[in-house]
């Protein structure tokens, strides 16, 4: 569409500025001054700073959920597809890093409806994820041990954790951590190795 580069425009320039300097220190004009758009074009767009904020997150969530959905329903053992699942969750956290980081150091500072309609999205992507771990304890695959729910809290505890120390600079690349994190989740399961 003819429009849309001015929205991924705003959204780029946002989630760069958020990173540099915070959400609560940048200013609508400064977003749209980077963007070289007017404030009007950036309200045809977006409601508020808020709105913007909620968006930046809300893209990688949409991304990854319509990821898991692919995997979840694909061809493979509940092990392969929870490993999956698993390593691409933390590969994509990592690659949309800047994003993750802005929304976890800031949804405080969102308007309470929006921070209720952002913990929902993100509560329908762990009951996704969450379903699969309770498919492979409910045939067996998996131990029981641990309750679903608690397995994917601390999990997600993990993945929710990496803007603060992954770095693309660093030794391993978020393909590697990703895998390396499915290895934990499969192995704190009691599944054993995973034949991909």
């Amino acid at each position: 569409m003819k429009d849309e580069p001015v929205r991924q425009r705003l959204l780029a320039e946002a989630t760069r500025l958020f990173a540099e300097r915070g959400f609560e220190s940048t200013s609508v004009q400064e977003i749209v001054v980077a963007a070289g758009v007017t404030k009007g074009a950036m309200y045809h767009y977006f409601d508020s700073k808020d709105d913007l904020l909620h968006e930046i997150y809300a893209r990688v969530l949409r991304m990854q959920m319509d990821r898991l959905t692919h995997i979840a329903d694909g061809p493979g053992t509940i092990r392969q597809r929870l490993h999956r699942a698993a390593a691409d969750v933390v590969e994509t956290t990592a690659a949309n890093l800047d994003d993750s980081k802005i929304f976890f150091r800031s949804i405080h500072l969102l308007a309470p409806e929006t921070q209720k309609t952002v913990r929902a999205e993100r509560r329908r992507y762990h009951e996704r994820f969450r379903a699969l771990v309770a498919e492979g304890q409910r045939t067996g695959v998996f131990s029981d041990r641990v309750p679903a729910e608690l397995v994917v809290d601390y999990f997600f505890g993990s993945v929710h954790h990496l803007g603060t120390w992954f770095s693309t600079r660093g030794p391993l690349t978020g393909a590697q951590v990703g895998q390396h994190f499915a290895d934990l989740l499969l192995a704190s399961l009691g599944a054993g190795d995973v034949d991909e």
